[in-house]
């Protein structure tokens, strides 16, 4: 699974990015009435308009908290850089792991205990793993991101924008050689299915499916039905057309609860 850390979007970038596409929104040369004019978008246009339609780019300055998997998360966004907290009981033992985007401590039952840096990454990554795709779309902004528009693709009679997601090796993480596909909606510009191939373990495919939409306090967040590709000569563009012809494999289902979002009243240089 690919981590990637270099995504200090500051505030100031994040209003940039919300003046820009309130500009577009309200310019009549990006009125959108027509297929053809919306394939003119650049990846970069359409990954702003999806930050801004989710309401992701408040992850900014907000503390966010949902449970997933039997553990509590927590974000805690200060004018665009993170602090990630996670908690969780383990044979009545009681876990807490914080991590600042530099370094990540660990308290165990409340006494913090020394962790040597291969275990403190492990654990990094995981905690990060599971930010990544809570805080999609605002992630694909990373500093290390390289998008390319693919073209567009229907997928059970609805129409999406087909972008793909490769990373810089400088800031993209120790799994920079995965490759990520992004189908975002052309009509409300949500993300409704993502892919991606991966080397870890022996590489391999996989495929999600966005569900259980809703908004919470200003942003969107998504549950997913994440589904294995069987077939070994299966390529990651295929990928929406096999799911489309149920020839994938439901693994299991990403589901979070007891989501809540709080708004920072800080004021941001």
């Amino acid at each position: 699974m690919i981590i990637h850390t270099s995504f200090f979007l500051r505030t100031n970038k994040t209003k940039t990015l919300v003046q820009k596409l309130l500009f577009l929104i309200f310019t009549p040369v990006f009125l959108f009435t027509s297929c053809s004019q919306k394939k003119e978008l650049s990846a970069q246009e359409i990954v702003d308009f999806a930050i801004l339609a989710s309401g992701t780019h408040n992850f900014a300055n907000a503390k966010v908290s949902f449970d997933f998997r039997n553990k509590s998360y927590t974000s805690i966004g200060e004018c665009g850089a993170f602090h990630f907290k996670r908690k969780f009981t383990s044979n009545d033992t009681l876990i807490e792991d914080d991590f600042d985007q530099k370094k990540l401590t660990r308290k165990v039952n409340g006494e913090k205990i020394k962790l040597n840096d291969s275990i403190a990454n492990l654990y990094a990554e995981s905690i990060n793993s599971v930010f990544y795709f809570v805080q999609l779309p605002y992630r694909l902004n990373d500093e290390a991101v390289q998008k390319e528009l693919l073209g567009q693709e229907k997928i059970h009679d609805k129409e999406y924008f087909k972008i793909q997601v490769t990373f810089q090796e400088d800031g993209g993480g120790q799994d920079y050689e995965d490759i990520y596909l992004y189908w975002i909606n052309s009509e409300n510009y949500s993300i409704d299915y993502l892919a991606y191939s991966f080397l870890v373990n022996g590489g391999g495919l996989r495929f999600r499916e966005a569900y259980n939409a809703r908004e919470v306090n200003g942003i969107k967040f998504v549950d997913y039905r994440n589904f294995d590709v069987q077939n070994k000569h299966a390529k990651l563009e295929e990928l929406g057309q096999l799911h489309e012809k149920e020839e994938l494999k439901l693994l299991s289902t990403i589901e979070k609860s007891n989501i809540k979002v709080k708004h920072s009243t800080n004021t941001c240089k």
